[in-house]
């Protein structure tokens, strides 16, 4: 089951314990809220869709924390005047946990009863192979002693052609 909401100005795509990062809300942390602008809502194929928005539904979360986002640097420069500035900023944001998408008269309670009796997926059985039994493990062989550098030599020829 999800939904397509409206936070804050933009639309996400949320399902139950999704973690959503939203512009700066004026919630404490650990604070529960609710969002009423839920423009879809599919469950399981059946698909609401509002005109602009479902009249009752709405979508439960939990503030976790509030974040400050990477930072951007604004530069402007006009070229051949001696202008520049540079600017940084970094948005403000709120990080919530979806507890879930309630239609019309529903309560956090009745959502989270009706996951509980859903039939959930099994995974499909993956044939389990035997491990092969580990080999012994080969003595290791003493390492052979390095041979030494060969000599250079002491004269070189052009040297020679010089004292003729």
């Amino acid at each position: 089951m999800y939904a397509i909401v409206e936070i804050a100005g933009q639309q996400f795509k949320v399902e139950r314990g999704n973690k959503v990062y939203v512009h700066r809300l004026d919630a404490s942390e650990g604070s529960k809220v609710e969002f009423d602008k839920v423009m879809l809502i599919d469950n399981g194929g059946k698909v609401q869709i509002g005109t602009p928005s479902i009249d009752g539904a709405k979508v439960a979360a939990t503030v976790i924390m509030h974040v400050k986002g990477d930072k951007v640097i604004v530069f402007k420069k006009k070229r051949r005047k001696g202008y520049q500035k540079s600017n940084g900023h970094r948005q403000q944001f709120t990080q919530i946990l979806v507890q879930g998408i309630l239609g019309k008269g529903e309560t956090l309670k009745d959502e989270v009863a009706v996951a509980k009796k859903a039939p959930k997926e099994k995974p499909a059985k993956e044939e389990v192979k035997e491990a092969a039994p580990k080999k012994a493990a080969a003595p290791k062989k003493a390492a052979a002693p390095k041979k030494a550098a060969a000599p250079k030599k002491a004269a070189p020829k052009k040297a020679a052609k010089k004292a003729e």
